[in-house]
């Protein structure tokens, strides 16, 4: 390539670099649903081996679970966790837990294929690149394809293809390669916002919610300005939890069109999982 072919080039480059990518809003809004997916996956893991919390709130198996195990043990590792289609567990404490589980992987690894069906150009040693299934293969880790590596890989990677990641040219050495993927089709972005959407709400309702709908008065303040906090959930939703106080508050979140602080899923979990204080009381009502 001649000198001035190449200046073009790089001028180009620049250019591209330079000029801010502007997400479409559907994809950050599904990028931001497997990411919630994902660092709450191990938390469904755990219960699906915890029995159903009782109809109280807040329930009591609610905090167990996400601190299954002895301290010795360290932190789930859930990046390390086998496929549920390919490890052998105990029988399930929580069928509802475990039938969320497997419909969320499930979905998740058909969305892949799908994704990737569409816009993969990458080469076979390209480790972004995700693996079809292979129903012939001599060994079962091989015939499984990226499925192998679990629920979290197929979510970072539908997270890359629905953000656009590496679906520019590559510069290796002097020679520049073809993108390792095209830029999503909107008919496959809608796709998978509709299953991030979908696998996102059962997560919530297992690992937050624990299958309540309407709403009721946390045992917790606000932790701003000590008002009562109201959490509500709909069979179609994940929950939010609301400070009653109005307009006064200063919480650091969201409002809602009254004015009222709003914590969303997932910001609104921590709120669920923390205890009320012995000597508080009733949290006080604005």
């Amino acid at each position: 390539m001649s000198t001035a072919g190449r200046t073009e080039q790089a001028a180009t480059r620049r250019t591209t670099e330079e000029t801010p990518t502007v997400q479409h809003p559907v994809a950050i809004r599904t990028a931001e649903r497997l990411r919630t997916i994902r660092e709450q996956w191990g938390a469904l893991l755990a219960a699906v081996e915890t029995p159903p919390a009782p109809s109280t709130w807040p329930p009591a198996e609610t905090r167990a679970f996400l601190n299954t195990g002895a301290e010795d043990e360290g932190a789930l590792l859930v990046e390390d966790r086998a496929p549920l289609t390919l490890r052998q567990h105990p029988a399930p404490a929580n069928l509802d837990a475990l039938d969320v589980a497997l419909f969320v992987e499930q979905q998740v690894f058909d969305l892949a294929d799908t994704l990737a069906a569409a816009v993969q150009h990458a080469g076979p040693d390209d480790v972004r690149r995700w693996t079809f299934p292979d129903p012939g293969a001599p060994d079962a880790r091989t015939a499984t394809g990226s499925r192998a590596h679990g629920l979290h890989w197929a979510a970072v990677y539908v997270e890359g293809r629905v953000l656009d990641e590496d679906t520019e040219p590559e510069l290796l050495g002097d020679a520049l390669l073809a993108a390792p993927f095209a830029p999503l089709p909107e008919w496959a972005l809608h796709e998978a916002a509709r299953v991030a959407r979908a696998c996102e709400q059962r997560v919530a309702r297992i690992v937050a919610a624990d299958a309540i709908t309407g709403s009721r008065t946390l045992p917790t303040p606000c932790p701003s300005c000590g008002g009562a906090l109201v959490i509500r959930a709909a069979p179609a939703d994940p929950p939010t939890v609301t400070c009653r106080t109005g307009e006064a508050c200063g919480a650091d979140t969201g409002r809602d069109a009254r004015g009222r602080r709003v914590w969303e899923w997932p910001a609104c979990l921590p709120l669920l999982l923390t205890p009320g204080a012995p000597d508080a009381g009733t949290p006080r009502a604005a």
